[in-house]
């Protein structure tokens, strides 16, 4: 207590006396051992390297990613699930060969369509056309034809 008196002992106003007080503990506190950077510097990076490591070759992913990636999955399972059944359907329309013809002239962006359009990608319960599943059942179509 005597050193604190007297470094601020100079100061004859009462806000600076307490603020030189102030100053005077933090400097006192925020002292730290000189095996102390090193220390924190070396977890700091240690941390920075292992997450870098993690995302970039470790397999770690955002929650965003993972949603992104079993979405994806989840549409392309739908998919792969539907195509017999979309197949069939060509199979039994009566508009099939008409079709047909117009996949084998179309050009590649336009099939997917066309397999839209003829209601063979229209799960029995929806409304409107499964992308994916008019892709894969084109690809499929023009497998088999």
């Amino acid at each position: 207590m005597q050193a604190i008196r007297e470094t601020c002992a100079t100061s004859t106003n009462p806000a600076r006396y307490l603020a030189c007080l102030i100053q005077y503990r933090l400097d006192k506190i925020m002292k730290s051992p000189t095996w102390m950077t090193p220390v924190l510097s070396g977890a700091g990076l240690g941390a920075l390297a292992v997450a870098i490591i993690g995302f970039g070759w470790g397999g770690w992913m955002t929650s965003s990613a993972a949603m992104q990636m079993s979405s994806r999955d989840s549409i392309s399972a739908v998919a792969a699930a539907l195509t017999p059944y979309c197949v069939q359907s060509s199979k039994v329309d009566p508009k099939s060969a008409d079709v047909m013809t117009k996949l084998k002239e179309a050009s590649p962006y336009q099939r997917r369509d066309i397999v839209e359009d003829a209601g063979w990608a229209t799960p029995l319960g929806a409304d409107r056309p499964h992308t994916a599943l008019a892709q894969a059942c084109q690809t499929e179509l023009s497998k088999s034809s």
